[in-house]
């Protein structure tokens, strides 16, 4: 089960001179992700390294910012990875203290700026949901109605025409046992439509 956090948990680490930032914060998007290192730079303008990972959305970046590659990005993204998260931007900023820490070193760092915080971070269970839509007589409106409620699912939509057309959000994993109940319910008048996503 994918998880985020609930809110930003940040840390800052001190190797050999070198000052690591570190940071993990709930982002929606990538759009949202670039707006925060952009006002990281604009905090920190004597960092030599701005460096980020996210995965949010079906979108994931792995940001080196100007370090060897694959040695800042690619392994704070792992450990996202690995914690099984969704909809969470890692960000280290890094002040260079004038001893180079070597690819290993690297690495280490920017793995531990991250893992470090996520030990106090609060993770709340990502549900997903989706969107069922469906058609029926005026004769079981009530009827839906009454099974949207049990199922503590959302009654997103409804329009009254020549029948009724429900618009229904619930949990993805609920999907497919509410659907057969309520068909079985509606004794095969209840029509399931595409629903555009």
């Amino acid at each position: 089960m994918p998880y985020s956090i609930a809110t930003p948990v940040d840390c800052e680490l001190v190797i050999k001179k070198s000052r690591f930032l570190g940071c993990v914060q709930p982002v929606a998007d990538r759009a949202t992700a670039q707006k925060i290192v952009a006002a990281l730079w604009a905090q920190h303008p004597g960092a030599a390294h701005v460096c980020w990972a996210l995965l949010a959305g079906g979108d994931s970046a792995a940001v080196d910012d100007g370090e060897p590659g694959g040695t800042a990005g690619r392994p704070m993204l792992e450990v996202l990875r690995l914690q099984e998260l969704e909809g969470v931007l890692a960000t280290v900023v890094r002040y260079y203290g004038g001893v180079k820490l070597g690819a290993g070193g690297l690495v280490r760092a920017y793995t531990d700026a991250v893992a470090q915080p996520l030990r106090t971070a609060q993770k709340v269970p990502l549900i997903r949901l989706c969107t069922l839509c469906c058609e029926a007589p005026y004769s079981l409106e009530g009827m839906i109605r009454r099974g949207i409620d049990a199922a503590g699912a959302t009654l997103a939509e409804v329009r009254h025409g020549q029948a009724v057309t429900f618009s229904i959000t619930l949990p993805e994993v609920q999907a497919a046992p509410f659907m057969a109940q309520l068909s079985a319910s509606g004794q095969g008048r209840i029509q399931w439509l595409e629903t555009a996503e």
